[in-house]
């Protein structure tokens, strides 16, 4: 066993439904092999009555008259039945189709003829996509944002009403014909088979439920896509409403449930969300945190996502865990006081992501939907702002305070651009009661697509770890408020706190929460929170400090700490010095001038280290965005044209960078007219 402390009793707490639902899945075991036995014989069954949806001619081995000949019988069945028989007795080996690529259509506004976006824009062979490409019917110039779209009417059966759609078309069909992989453009089989599709009614219930209000879950309402089924393409919901539909027939409900997880899993591929990136000559997913439609969709074959979730879940390895799943608001108050030895929480961020608008296509399928009226988020549409949504979350972290045991931890991951945000989180932890004792960068290496494109994105997270502080402390304190004596019994509790020394490649670290300046910021917070008149002045707190702690590298320690922290000091080469407070605009001019004086840096790379500093910043200073001193007070490259020759200087200056650039200028592409350096290389990108 890892601990000698016993098995860890969890309670595990989401305000989504689908969330809870995935946790309790997670944490609840299942018989590995029946899942697996039952998974085969759905795909089985699902495969048998749905297969003929998925079905090609490979291009190579019929003529175009047998193709026609094949799509006019399609035409003239009636039924899905019918085209099931025709297929069995058909004499050709028919292909299976692994994808399909559908693409947007467009009207030139100089010939008003159609213009298919693939066709036009798209160079498969070279792997690009054109920002401007000429019709190919005038040879007019175009753009996507020049053209309007082509549209589709017709009857929606599901919920009984006329709907207008923006037009897609298929362009491309991967398909398999035995172990090999071939693509082909679709011939008048495939459409045939499509249309006959489109005519016939599925027998299977399917969520019809209206895209809710939200800033994310109606940007999909201008092209047509008002309810959840319009995500699908009719054969994807046909065969989800299958699958689903043998699910539910189960009436033992942990196997029920650990099968609608893999159908769940299955489906996040099998939207008109996911996308075909042609650069990389394949399916890449959806784009995470947003419900953004491609003008290049890819539709997945689901018995294939199935298979492939299906080999997943039976690796997984499912003891029962000793847990309780709420599904409820943190601050609903229902935990026993004093109960929890620790919490972990990833709070929503900010308005970063709309939660309960993304969830709500999992949830369409449970039937269960998210309550948003206390979700903790910055949102138009529910009219919250960040004052809003400071406050649900001062809310929750006062709970959280409530059920944690004296003396206890929590960690706060969080992750945002918006300096306001963050400030937002720790004046929230303070308010509820919490002392902040360390603030680390967690880099979780792979980004989301919207953290590699922005440039104001924040690409890694903070960590804020904070304690409750013990009875004793605030036993104590009662007695002392208001004293000298109960600041110094404050600072030397919260100094036992930190972490005493942090090295990271060779170099120790300084903690910013041992610096005088954080150490005063929450001395003040602890007094305030608690409505006891602060008796020390900044410099009174300032001298008291250096006359009763020993100082180290810019840091305060306890006596026995100093002596840990000479000991491995001696460890490392050095000390990454600060030599800055962040404490006002002027100061954070200065520590952005000492950051940039080594190099020049992204957005991303300078903005989590930003945040650390910020955290002593005066109360009565204006609180400033990063991009807003970066923009006002330093020279912005942001890779196109050429480059300032200030950067050109310092590039020169390094070695490592003088390699590329001479690489660059090698290529003979990497001068303009007047003979200035230009590059696309990203590590060339900086500030």
């Amino acid at each position: 066993p890892f601990s000698k402390l016993g098995a860890r009793y969890a309670v595990l707490n989401d305000l989504s439904p689908a969330a809870t639902f995935i946790a309790y899945n997670y944490n609840t075991s299942v018989d590995v092999k029946a899942f697996e036995r039952e998974a085969k014989r759905i795909l089985k069954e699902v495969e048998d009555e749905c297969g003929w949806m998925y079905k090609t001619v490979a291009s190579q081995q019929v003529s175009s008259s047998v193709v026609n000949e094949l799509a006019d019988e399609i035409t003239s069945c009636r039924s899905a039945d019918e085209i099931r028989m025709k297929f069995a007795t058909c004499n050709l080996q028919l292909a299976t189709i692994n994808y399909t690529v559908w693409s947007d259509v467009f009207v030139c506004p100089e010939c008003t003829r159609e213009v298919v976006f693939w066709e036009a824009a798209v160079d498969k062979e070279a792997g690009k996509v054109h920002d401007e490409f000429p019709c190919p019917h005038c040879g007019a110039m175009l753009t996507k944002r020049r053209m309007e779209r082509a549209w589709v009417t017709g009857y929606d059966v599901a919920i009984q009403q006329s709907i207008r759609q923006a037009k897609q078309v298929p362009v491309l069909i991967n398909y398999s014909l035995g172990k090999k992989r071939f693509e082909k453009t679709p011939d008048a089989f495939d459409l045939a088979l499509i249309e006959k599709i489109e005519q016939l009614e599925i027998p299977y219930w399917f969520p019809t439920d209206r895209m809710p209000d939200g800033e994310e879950s109606r940007r999909n309402d201008p092209i047509g896509l008002t309810h959840v089924h319009h995500f699908y393409t009719k054969r994807n919901l046909w065969v989800l409403g299958a699958v689903f539909d043998k699910v539910q027939k189960f009436k033992e409900g942990r196997f029920e449930n650990f099968l609608k997880i893999w159908f769940m899993s299955a489906m996040t591929r099998l939207h008109r969300m996911n996308r075909y990136m042609a650069q990389h000559n394949r399916h890449v997913g959806p784009l995470s945190g947003t419900l953004y439609v491609s003008a290049t969709m890819a539709e997945i074959s689901p018995l294939y996502v199935a298979f492939v979730k299906a080999k997943d879940h039976q690796r997984l390895n499912l003891p029962s865990q000793k847990v309780e799943i709420s599904t409820q608001s943190l601050d609903s108050k229902n935990l026993n006081l004093l109960s929890m030895d620790y919490i972990f929480t990833d709070p929503p961020f900010g308005g970063n992501l709309m939660y309960s608008e993304l969830n709500f296509f999992w949830e369409a399928w449970l039937r269960v939907f998210t309550n948003n009226k206390p979700e903790a988020i910055e949102n138009k549409v529910q009219g919250k702002g960040l004052q809003e949504y400071q406050h649900l979350m001062t809310e929750c972290f006062k709970e959280c305070y409530r059920v944690l045991k004296p003396g206890r931890w929590m960690t706060v991951e969080f992750h945002n651009s918006k300096n306001s945000v963050w400030n937002a989180i720790q004046g929230g932890l303070q308010s509820a009661g919490f002392v902040i004792a360390d603030v680390r960068i967690l880099d979780k290496q792979k980004g989301t697509t919207k953290q590699l494109t922005l440039a104001n994105a924040t690409k890694q997270d903070l960590i804020i770890s904070c304690y409750k502080p013990n009875g004793g402390l605030e036993e104590r304190f009662k007695l002392e408020a208001g004293t000298e004596e109960g600041v110094w019994d404050f600072v030397r509790t919260h100094l036992k706190q930190l972490p005493v020394f942090v090295s990271k490649n060779g170099q120790a670290e300084v903690i910013a929460e041992r610096q005088n300046y954080l150490l005063f910021d929450r001395m003040v917070a602890f007094h305030v929170q608690r409505g006891v008149t602060v008796p020390l002045s900044a410099a009174e707190f300032y001298a008291g400090l250096a006359q009763r702690f020993p100082e180290r590298d810019g840091m305060y320690f306890l006596p026995e700490q100093a002596a840990e922290y000479d000991k491995k000091r001696m460890t490392v080469r050095e000390v990454l010095q600060l030599k800055f407070f962040v404490t006002d605009e002027s100061s954070a001019i200065q520590w952005l001038k000492q950051q940039l004086l080594k190099k020049p840096q992204t957005f991303q790379e300078i903005h989590p280290q930003f945040l650390k500093e910020i955290g002593g910043w005066q109360k009565h200073e204006k609180p400033l965005e990063l991009s807003e001193l970066l923009e006002q007070n330093f020279l912005r490259y942001d890779g196109k044209g050429s480059i300032p020759q200030q950067i050109v200087s310092w590039l020169k200056q390094s070695e490592q960078l003088r390699d590329i650039i001479q690489s660059e200028l090698a290529s003979g592409q990497s001068t303009d007219d007047n003979g200035q350096l230009v590059t696309s290389n990203p590590q060339l990108i900086t500030r």
